[in-house]
């Protein structure tokens, strides 16, 4: 059993199988499974094999002392768990989706990220004329503190490329709906990442009729959004919830959740 407690802020453990042992004072929540059979149409050879189950999604964890304050911020906090290993050739990943408009303003909602434990590559996409055009690729190699911004109008896959299990959480507006049409249309991301030689390399998916060339970010604090390396993300927001009213109400940051991508 391996400790979770020092990155995420609240007493979660790691089992053997990966999967979340959860403390006294969380309300029990038990995973959603994202299967093979369920992502082999996003897959970079969908007749590939691999584990029969990819990753778990714990939605909406929360201490039961802290239960009324994300219900009165309207925000949840979720945490995943990604396996290690590959489908064929392809390392396990999130299948993608982009986020709903916010309150019908024509903007979408932003989404925060951590990595708790392992590794995480986190692929971003923004449409351009169409979903199946990206006018810009981003992407982010994150390590255990890392925070990531989705910001609006951008989609996203996460990728193990490590050897262990990747555990990471996020904060979203707790009404929030996932949009996977799109990468579903497309079968997966604009680019998918993969063993050649022994050696990991995005392909470009050819399903797409434009990509841009994807360029890479690191990491870093965005301390006016809440987002630092060493502050746990479930303690940064019961510490400050009102910093973290950008993923409610987006319409008003739009300045500084589109400058975290620059």
């Amino acid at each position: 059993m391996k400790s979770l407690r020092e990155r995420a802020g609240i007493e979660v453990s790691l089992d053997e199988q990966a999967h979340l042992v959860f403390g006294n004072d969380l309300e029990p929540a038990s995973p959603e499974v994202r299967t093979l059979a369920q992502a082999r149409g996003v897959l970079w050879n969908m007749t590939a094999t691999g584990p029969d189950e990819l990753y778990y999604m714990y939605r909406g964890v929360a201490r039961r002392s802290d239960k009324a304050l994300f219900l009165r911020q309207r925000i949840r906090y979720d945490i995943t768990v990604i396996r290690p290993g590959t489908v064929g050739s392809e390392y396990i990943k999130t299948v993608g989706h982009y986020h709903a408009e916010a309150d019908g303003t024509g903007v979408q909602y932003p989404e925060v990220y951590e990595v708790i434990s392992g590794k995480a590559h986190y692929l971003l996409q923004k449409p351009g004329a169409g979903h199946l055009t990206v006018e810009d690729a981003v992407i982010v190699e994150a390590l255990p503190g890392d925070k990531v911004l989705i910001p609006p109008g951008y989609g996203h896959v996460t990728v193990n490329p490590g050897d262990e299990p990747l555990v990471m959480s996020n904060l979203i507006e707790r009404e929030f709906k996932s949009v996977y049409g799109p990468f579903s249309e497309a079968h997966g991301a604009a680019y998918h990442e993969v063993l050649e030689e022994d050696m990991p390399v995005f392909v470009e998916n050819e399903h797409y009729a434009e990509v841009a060339e994807p360029r890479l970010l690191e990491p870093r604090d965005l301390p006016e959004l809440g987002l630092l390396n060493r502050t746990p993300l479930y303690t940064a927001f019961v510490n400050k919830p009102e910093i973290f009213d950008y993923l409610v109400k987006p319409y008003l940051f739009s300045e500084a959740l589109v400058a975290a991508l620059e």
